[in-house]
């Protein structure tokens, strides 16, 4: 059995500032660090990391060969990563004195998934294997359709969570993996977001895709399973260091876990 994650591929520049600029200003850096990003190219990280075979598939630009490589290091298959004409999608990142920051992203090649890488990756892959997707890149519709028609199993994370979410094949998903801002805007929860229990979230879920299995990510309190079973698995207690793509490495390593016949529980742990 083999992971296609089909995701977006980014390079962060992240500078340390004083203070954040405002409109009209400039402002010095006192550092810079460039880093390989991506909930896409993350979330493959944490599969091969985790021992599952994982391909990607997606678009860098010219300046992204250093990305490619880098996950094929980590044994990542990168046959069906292709490079395209625009730029790889990046972010600028300001990081202040107090660790606040401001982001500015642009999409850049991510939005140049076409037919073709499509259908060459999803025909790679057999029924038994299982797809991964993101909310980063272009095509997303036609990726779940074909998948689905191939008999693929469709895991979905829909972060980062936009009104067009709502209009994707989303019953033709098989388990949604989502925080809970998300899951309120999947539910089509409208009520005050520190009021959306997360159990209630999951059982409106199940309503409206009954076929899927649901899990939510709760950050310090864990993450809750809603299946043929319902559970709540802590998180462990850590002095935490950096929660960057903690919800990218939960992802790779549930999914990896499962993909050998883990049960939810032993898998969320």
């Amino acid at each position: 059995m083999r992971v296609l994650c089909f995701g977006s591929l980014n390079i962060d520049h992240v500078y340390q500032v004083e203070q954040i600029a405002r409109a009209g200003e400039t402002v010095a850096s006192s550092g810079y660090a460039l880093f390989a990003g991506g909930k896409g190219a993350n979330q493959s990280a944490a599969l091969a990391r985790a021992g599952a075979r994982v391909s990607h598939a997606g678009m860098v630009g010219p300046d992204g060969d250093w990305l490619v490589d880098r996950l094929a290091r980590e044994g990542v298959d990168m046959e069906h990563t292709r490079r395209g004409t625009s730029p790889t999608g990046h972010a600028i990142i300001q990081v202040d004195r107090s660790g606040e920051n401001s982001i500015v992203i642009h999409t850049g090649s991510n939005a140049e998934i076409e037919t073709p890488l499509i259908e060459a990756a999803i025909d790679s892959c057999k029924p038994e294997d299982i797809l991964l997707l993101q909310n980063e890149i272009s095509g997303i519709n036609e990726i779940i359709h074909k998948a689905a028609d191939q008999g693929m199993t469709i895991c979905f994370n829909p972060a980062p969570f936009t009104s067009g979410v709502m209009d994707y094949p989303n019953e033709r998903v098989h388990l949604f993996i989502l925080n809970e801002s998300e899951a309120a805007g999947l539910a089509g929860y409208t009520g005050a977001p520190d009021a959306a229990d997360p159990g209630m979230l999951a059982g409106q879920l199940r309503d409206r895709f009954p076929a899927a299995e649901i899990v939510i990510t709760l950050g310090a309190a864990g993450a809750l399973f809603s299946g043929d079973q319902t559970l709540q698995v802590a998180a462990p207690t850590v002095e935490a260091v950096d929660t960057t793509g903690a919800g990218d490495t939960f992802i790779g390593y549930f999914l990896a876990s499962r993909t050998t016949g883990a049960e939810p529980r032993e898998a969320m742990h």
